[in-house]
């Protein structure tokens, strides 16, 4: 099946942990994945991973032009992604009395509103097609929150917001919008956490 007859999925995050996972499961549901990566050998390991059920691409999700790039890229060369998982995410743990202002933005930045420059990007193909799904991924810690994670527990509150704020203004289109919230999977970014913060 060419790349023409299948649903395009674009899953950012894509280089290791749940995207990884995430990435793999959507190319053996029979659709044709685009993974993203901060780097070009992140990049890279996605299109090895998936082969011929996907492709690698570099892309920023907290910078608007690489977002822009991206998205331009998978569109001309794959078509416009109907199913968008928003995935990536970083960590900038620290107790919020000491926490920087690039701690509190830089995981803003990534975390939310990198999925609302995803969502905005992909909408108007989904809206044209009349058929889209969103899947954002949020945390368990966005409802208990934890100690030293006051600004991933705000993004991830955040996307929950956001994905019933969109759901609703989408949702006559076509257009389903979810997240899920997973608890402490077994993933690089958890590994770093202390025993205390698990």
């Amino acid at each position: 099946m060419s790349v023409g007859e299948r649903k395009v999925a674009l899953v950012t995050g894509a280089s290791r942990g749940i995207g990884t996972a995430i990435a793999a499961q959507l190319a053996a549901d029979g659709l044709f994945v685009v993974g993203t990566a901060t780097t070009v050998v992140g990049a890279a390991a996605i299109a090895e991973n998936l082969g011929d059920d996907g492709a690698g691409i570099e892309m920023r999700v907290d910078d608007d032009a690489s977002v822009e790039e991206g998205v331009k890229e998978i569109q001309e060369r794959f078509g416009a992604p109907l199913v968008l998982v928003n995935n990536a995410g970083v960590t900038r743990d620290n107790l919020l009395l000491r926490m920087t202002p690039e701690q509190w933005s830089g995981v803003l930045d990534t975390n939310l509103t990198g999925a609302y420059r995803l969502c905005r990007a992909l909408l108007r193909g989904m809206m044209r097609a009349r058929w889209g799904r969103i899947v954002n991924l949020s945390s368990v810690v966005a409802r208990m929150g934890n100690a030293g994670q006051a600004n991933y527990a705000a993004t991830k509150a955040g996307i929950e917001a956001l994905t019933r704020s969109l759901a609703q203004e989408v949702g006559s289109r076509g257009i389903t919008v979810n997240a899920v919230a997973p608890g402490f999977i077994d993933t690089d970014m958890t590994r770093e956490l202390t025993d205390e913060q698990r």
